[in-house]
């Protein structure tokens, strides 16, 4: 089975590709959607393993990821990836910059977890918690982590009614993806290429966010030539739920940068 890309907006606008976080599907962007159907030509990812595309075994792997949605992307499309659909973003950018009009690394960072050399990533074993307890708890292991992408946002609570709302709104994501997912979120370091992105970025980051820090992002985005780096005050990990309209003019005006 390959993956489903659904396409929504307005034929003939700048292309924008969405791609979705760990154990989500597109659904999620719901919020964001409703805000730029008017402005861009939408394409839909569900990830493999994910949402409408949980009968694809291919590999979350980002860069052998990349390579699948490249070959489903329309040419001079701006990519967008949240939170671990970042990484699959940021490694198409590096591999086909002709391909890529601009990235948006939307709470998303080249390395989730830190290390002697980067310190505000988070602590590796909560990747490999995560990863034990889907064996043996696999509804409360997912509900953990909704949590923790809702901690700290403004409106906690609604962010995460919308994040347990959409999880299982297409279905259980495969047990084997998450397992992957998880060992990319703990292993992938991309910093190393940032400086050969060739690509405008636009980096979003949330304040309140506790899964990926916002200095993280800052610091990556500073080590890329052609970046800008937002900070959204009041948002947590996922701002196009909590903060949609302000993530909907940053794009926008992204956009319109790129095309001027």
């Amino acid at each position: 089975m390959g993956l489903i890309v659904e396409r929504r907006g307005r034929t003939g606008a700048p292309p924008l590709l969405l791609v979705h976080g760990w154990a989500m599907h597109a659904g999620i962007f719901a919020p964001l959607l409703a805000r730029l159907e008017d402005d861009f030509d939408l394409h839909l990812v569900d990830l493999p393993g994910h949402g409408r595309s949980r009968g694809s075994a291919a590999s979350l792997d980002p860069e052998r990821c990349a390579e699948l949605l490249l070959a489903e992307a329309p040419d001079d499309a701006l990519w967008l990836g949240w939170s671990m659909g970042g990484l699959t973003a940021l490694a198409a950018a590096l591999a086909q910059p002709r391909r890529v009009r601009g990235l948006v690394m939307l709470c998303a960072t080249p390395r989730f977890v830190r290390g002697a050399d980067w310190r505000h990533g988070v602590s590796p074993e909560i990747f490999q918690d995560f990863g034990q307890g889907l064996a043996t708890d696999f509804h409360g292991t997912l509900e953990r982590f909704l949590a923790l992408e809702a901690f700290g946002a403004e409106h906690m609570k609604d962010a995460l009614r919308a994040l347990r709302a959409e999880v299982f709104a297409q279905g259980e994501p495969a047990a084997a993806a998450l397992a992957e997912g998880l060992r990319v979120l703990e292993t992938c370091d991309l910093r190393a290429r940032l400086p050969a992105l060739a690509v405008p970025s636009l980096w979003l980051s949330g304040r309140r966010d506790r899964l990926v820090d916002p200095r993280a992002m800052a610091a990556a985005a500073a080590l890329v030539p052609d970046a800008n780096s937002v900070r959204l005050e009041h948002a947590g990990h996922a701002p196009f739920l909590t903060h949609a309209g302000e993530v909907a003019d940053h794009l926008v005006d992204f956009a319109r940068a790129l095309h001027a």
